[in-house]
């Protein structure tokens, strides 16, 4: 998939997730299984990974619920009711518990205790308790606002109107359901009660009829509704009555609400088992569920690792797998990205999965191809589940004497060879720029919103002026004069004045998008931004490239060294060089071979030259008694990682350096602190310990 055909697809499925969303949240009439939505988002979400600069304002990814009813008065949340992060695998499960062991630099082997719990499908509610007695209960909404629905609250018998020992304040939340059985006995009564059978109300799901229930004006129809209530965590709290999930949890059910089945567990495999029982005995609960939501047990951890834009990081909903289908394999098309990286695509005879038809599914690489032996002809089992992007599963073709299919070596589109690198499993085209995919998608990526968003300079401009040798690199934008545009059909004077004054807005660029307008591999968004805000300006960046570029030449292999170990001496050399956070040597290395290249040293060049200047980076501040400082920490932290000690600094406006010089405001050092400390305590710079620090983040907090 290209970049263009990813960006149609993203737009897509922005608007038909949002269709969904508003089916599901706010009209209670969904269209899709549970299944078929998630697969859509997982899709989104997998678009999003390999395209970073195409996420939209609109994207789901960045969206909560939906927008609440105009029919129900609206209140806003004291704290988020947030969306959760999604597994579909025991892999996913243990990247999850690994993600949280390295956020909080937890020492090996170190005990992470985790709750579970079945997921509940239903309509989440909110129940705000003060001095406690129940004042106020909203749904979710779009996560920051909700509907009201109070009185129609109050008709839910296992929601009691108070609760004894119960904060001044606090937040109970949870799901509204409907049991199978009343949600089959409301459909026979609601038939029943029908003049017309034909045209009686009949619910889809007893998620739809909890929802269209509680959301009704008139709390007497809810009454008249077997709604039910388990509470799964809580929201704003004036004091919380223990320091543990579980145990507020138990706390919340002494109060008289009731929750699900919850245990506590320390092991990734005592979280699966409980995984697969609740999964094997799914059938014959008496409501819905469709996943195990774990969380981490202890409090203090979960304030720590704190929540991303839409879901906390503290928890995960473990989904239960969706369908699979087999159809026939009837065509291999390979796809050239902007990066050169040679695709296979399976053209499938169409199947329906999940409700949802398939067409086309990846299969990744040369190596997938070869490991599934798969042929044009054979029959294949097709899966959507664990991947948005339907993948080929499995070869139900038996081998016969068929001879296997042979990846290209060549580029479809421009015949350049096509060669893997050292160390990846990906086949690329070497043709660079002179690859018609690869030179209009690098393009349509330097003028996208992400990276220069140059206005009015759309995908259909850039191919009809690459088609008539008008653009050839990014710098022919910066050329383009308005002479140029009225000498072709269909340009008028205004609109041709318009686009040069857009590219003309767009000559000082900030530092991160240009970086990540020139396309170099693994530099997406969030690496642009840690270069940028490493190196403030462009002669910053390109002197330490310079630098880095010669210490990556004067590495010599030594006699008798193992080729390993020699590319790991120089990694190390070269990740060093470049300096940056979360730059290793993959990124570092990318960095190199790019501004090696002769000819993508003459596209920044000519882009130079061509009047574009990268404006330096502008620190923006916040109020607290580190903004606008540089710090660097050194040493070991005990408490905390490096990321959270990054992430903590540049919430409170500072900037996190590598290195110490006269520049730097604050040192923070723990156990083990060399040169860095050294040469602070010479340069006079103010130094303080692990406990300091955090004495800082907590009163700014």
């Amino acid at each position: 998939m290209n970049e263009d055909q990813a960006a149609a697809e993203l737009k897509r499925l922005a608007a038909e997730i949002a269709r969904h969303n508003r089916l599901y949240h706010g009209e209670d009439d969904p269209e899709i299984s549970d299944a078929e939505y998630d697969a859509l988002v997982r899709r989104n979400a997998e678009l999003e990974k390999l395209f970073p600069h195409l996420v939209r304002e609109d994207s789901p990814s960045r969206q909560v619920g939906s927008t609440p009813s105009a029919h129900l008065s609206k209140v806003r949340h004291a704290l988020p009711m947030l969306s959760l992060d999604n597994g579909f695998s025991a892999e996913d499960v243990e990247d999850f518990v690994q993600r949280v062991r390295r956020f909080l630099n937890l020492p090996a082997g170190a005990e992470v205790a985790l709750t579970a719990e079945p997921k509940i499908d239903g309509l989440s509610c909110s129940l705000r308790y003060e001095e406690g007695l129940l004042v106020q209960a909203a749904t979710r909404g779009d996560g920051t606002t909700g509907e009201v629905v109070t009185d129609n609250v109050r008709t839910i018998a296992d929601i009691p109107q108070r609760l004894d020992g119960a904060p001044v304040i606090f937040e109970v939340r949870g799901e509204v359901y409907m049991s199978k059985a009343d949600f089959a006995a409301l459909n026979a009564r609601l038939l029943a009660e029908a003049e017309d059978p034909a045209k009686a109300r009949q619910f889809a799901n007893p998620r739809n009829a909890a929802a269209g229930s509680l959301r009704q004006k008139d709390a007497a129809v809810t009454a008249s509704r077997p709604l039910r209530f388990y509470a799964h965590g809580w929201g704003e709290a004036s004091k919380l009555p223990a320091d543990s999930q579980l145990d507020v949890m138990t706390k919340i059910a002494e109060w008289g609400l009731p929750i699900a089945d919850i245990a506590r567990f320390t092991t990734i495999e005592a979280l699966l088992d409980f995984y697969r029982q609740v999964e094997a005995a799914r059938a014959d609960l008496p409501f819905d569920i469709d996943g195990v939501v774990y969380k981490v047990d202890a409090l203090d951890w979960q304030r720590r690792l704190g929540q991303v834009a839409r879901a906390p990081r503290w928890a995960l909903a473990h989904k239960f797998p969706a369908e699979q289908a087999e159809t026939i394999l009837e065509a291999i098309d390979i796809q050239v990205g902007r990066t050169g990286k040679l695709t296979p695509v399976a053209r499938l005879k169409p199947v329906s999965v999940g409700g949802v038809t398939v067409t086309n599914a990846t299969l990744h690489n040369a190596d997938e191809i070869e490991r599934l032996g798969v042929r044009v002809g054979d029959r294949v089992l097709i899966q959507r589940a664990g991947d948005v992007i339907p993948q080929v599963l499995q070869n139900l073709t038996p081998e016969a004497d068929r001879e296997s299919y042979r990846f290209p070596d060549r580029c479809p589109e421009c015949d350049s060879e096509a060669v893997r690198e050292e160390g990846e499993v990906d086949i690329r085209c070497t043709g660079g720029l002179i690859c018609p995919a690869q030179r209009v998608e690098r393009l349509r990526h330097f003028v996208s919103r992400h990276a220069l968003d140059i206005e009015g300079l759309g995908i259909t401009h850039i191919e009809s002026f690459f088609r008539d040798g008008l653009l050839q690199s990014p710098a022919d934008i910066f050329r383009l004069t308005i002479d140029n545009l009225l000498s072709r059909e269909r340009w008028a004077e205004i609109s041709a004045r318009n686009l040069i004054a857009a590219i003309d807005a767009k000559r000082n660029p900030p530092l991160d998008r240009f970086l990540f307008a020139l396309g170099i591999r693994h530099v997406g968004e969030v690496t642009a931004r840690d270069l940028a805000r490493r190196y403030r300006s462009w002669d910053n960046f390109r002197g330490r490239i310079e630098r880095a570029l010669q210490a990556r030449s004067d590495v010599q292999a030594e006699e008798g060294e193992e080729e390993r170990k020699y590319h790991q001496r120089r990694d190390k050399i070269v990740v060093a060089a470049i300096e940056t956070p979360n730059i290793g040597p993959e990124v570092a290395n990318a960095l190199l071979d790019f501004f090696e290249e002769p000819h993508n040293r003459d596209v920044i060049d000519a882009l130079l030259a061509a009047g574009v200047a990268p404006a330096d980076l502008i620190w923006e501040t916040k109020e607290s008694p580190v903004s606008g400082k540089t710090l660097v920490f050194t040493g070991s932290l005990e408490t905390l990682s490096r990321d959270e000690a990054k992430s903590q600094a540049e919430a409170l406006g500072a900037k996190v350096a590598g290195s110490v010089s006269a520049k730097t405001d604050l040192v923070v050092a723990g156990p083990g602190a060399g040169s860095k400390l050294k040469k602070a305590q010479a340069l006079g710079v103010e130094v303080i310990d692990e406990a300091a620090w955090n004495a800082i983040v907590a009163a700014a907090a």
